[in-house]
Parts: structure tokens; C-alpha cells; sequence
């Protein structure tokens, strides 16, 4: 007999009500302190002369840098079964501390208020689009995938500019980012909210990990490409 049988159809019903909002719950909170310990560094980093110098003077420790972010992606992300929830917890919270590192050259580029303003405006935007993903009955699945597919051609259009260094490209690539991610913050957000369980485990921890690295990507995403349109600069 299933766990949903064994229960009246209003228990059940609360019973999902009540371990979604846990798992959502979870997820922001995980999201927000590795927000915080991001610009923490990332403030850390850019006052200190010494640090700056040792990260961006130092070719093989910056690249060094880059890789292991794209490789602790790929670990939270594919190895959420094999690794213990502490495991999980130390490695996301590793990433948003070395992405804080990266992000101190956003505090020499650009003006303190320009950065703080931009932020409220990401927070405000992943708050509306957030929020409409959790309430909205309309599958978002078709628009998530059409997205991603963007996103790929995004990336692959941001490398190539690398080499042409072309100002119209570089704006198109700004503002359809811009766009592509508000609709990943809506799409990631119902993924997430599927995926409560009905019992309260480990397992539950875990994905409230793997969705909170997923909103935390789409949110620096979209702040970056916020702050080269909006940001001022030194």
C-alpha cells in the first residue's frame, strides 16, 4: 500500500503543502547566506591590495579559480546522491566563497552605489519572477527548455565576441541575458517545488542544496548582465 493511501485525501494534501514549503524554505535560506558570503569576499577581496594582487597577478592561481567553480557545479549537481548532506553543504558554500574572489574585480570596475543599486533591482527582479514561478499553474517546462537552448547560444556568442570585441554584440549579449534568465529564475523556481518529497529526509536537504545552487547561479547571472547595463563606472 502507498504512503499516499494510507492517508485521507486532506492529510495528504497537507502533508505535501507543509513539506514543500520546508524544502523552499531550506532552498532561500541556503541561497541567501551563500549570497552574503559571496559579497562578503568579494568586499573582503577588493579592500585588500595583497589579496587582489595574489588572485589577478597570478595566472594559474586565477584560472585555477575559474575551473574549480565549474567543477564544483558539476560535482553538487551530478554527485548529489553519492556525497553526504554536510559534504554537499561545505562544497556550495566553497563555491559562492571562490565566486565571491572573482567577483572582487566588480568592486574596482565599478561604483560602490552602482553595485549596491543594481543588487536591490536583481533582488527585486528574482523576487517577482521567483514568487510567479511558485504560484503559476502554467507548465513552465517549454519555456524553461527554450531558455536553456538560448543560453547555449548565449555562451557561445559571448565567446566568440571575446575575440571580435564588438560593442552591438556586446549589448545584445547583455540584455537578451538579461531576459534569459529572468525566465530560468521562474522555471527553476516551479522545478524546485515539484521536487518536495512527502517525508522529510536527507535526501530532501540535499535537493534543497542542488535547487538553492541553482537559483544562486541564476541570480549572479542575471546581476552581471544588470550591472553592465546599469552599472557605473570608475
Amino acid at each position: 500500500m502507498s504512503y499516499e493511501t494510507q492517508l485521507s485525501k486532506g492529510q495528504y494534501q497537507t502533508t505535501v503543502k507543509t513539506t514543500t514549503k520546508t524544502l523552499v524554505r531550506s532552498v532561500y535560506i541556503w541561497m541567501c547566506t551563500a549570497l552574503l558570503l559571496t559579497g562578503a569576499t568579494a568586499s573582503l577581496v577588493a579592500g585588500s591590495p595583497s589579496l587582489l594582487e595574489a588572485v589577478f597577478s597570478n595566472r594559474i592561481l586565477f584560472w585555477g579559480i575559474i575551473i574549480a567553480q565549474f567543477g564544483l557545479v558539476w560535482a553538487i549537481s551530478a554527485k548529489v546522491t553519492s556525497f553526504s548532506f554536510p559534504t554537499l553543504s561545505g562544497l556550495f558554500m566553497l563555491y559562492s566563497v571562490l565566486t565571491g574572489i572573482t567577483f572582487s574585480v566588480f568592486f574596482l570596475a565599478f561604483t560602490a552605489a552602482s553595485i549596491a543599486s543594481t543588487f536591490f533591482i536583481t533582488a527585486g527582479t528574482f523576487a517577482v519572477m521567483s514568487l510567479y514561478g511558485f504560484i503559476t499553474k502554467t507548465d513552465l517546462t517549454k519555456l524553461g527548455n527554450l531558455c536553456l537552448m538560448a543560453l547555449i547560444g548565449l555562451i557561445i556568442a559571448s565567446v566568440v565576441n571575446m575575440f571580435l570585441k564588438s560593442e552591438t554584440m556586446y549589448w545584445i549579449v547583455s540584455y537578451v541575458g538579461v531576459l534569459i534568465f529572468i525566465g530560468l529564475i521562474a522555471y527553476d523556481t516551479q522545478k524546485i517545488k515539484a521536487l518536495a518529497t512527502l517525508e522529510e529526509n536527507e535526501h530532501t536537504q540535499k535537493l534543497a542544496i542542488c535547487g538553492a545552487l541553482s537559483l544562486y547561479l541564476d541570480f549572479i547571472n542575471l546581476f552581471i548582465r544588470l550591472l553592465r547595463i546599469l552599472g557605473q563606472r570608475k
